[in-house]
């Protein structure tokens, strides 16, 4: 089993959810993911780090920050 990666990110509308869908599939090395709509919280599981899917999201224009802590990314 992987890292279980949870950050914070703003989910406003349908648009934004699928593209953070589409950004998240495209990762590699991933298991599962899950985004809750209301919580504003998307969990990876896999091969990956918290750096990396901040990473990903920040490329598509989404703030993301760390769940368990204050850190802010993008």
């Amino acid at each position: 089993m992987g890292n279980v990666v949870e950050v914070k990110v703003g989910l406003h509308c349908e648009e934004c959810i699928k593209k953070i869908l589409k950004a998240i599939k495209k990762m590699e090395d991933i298991e599962t993911y899950n985004v809750d709509t209301q919580l504003n919280k998307v969990t990876v599981t896999g091969n990956v780090t918290t750096e990396e899917v901040i990473r990903v999201l920040r490329k598509i224009g989404k703030t993301a920050r760390n769940w368990e802590g204050d850190e802010i990314y993008g």
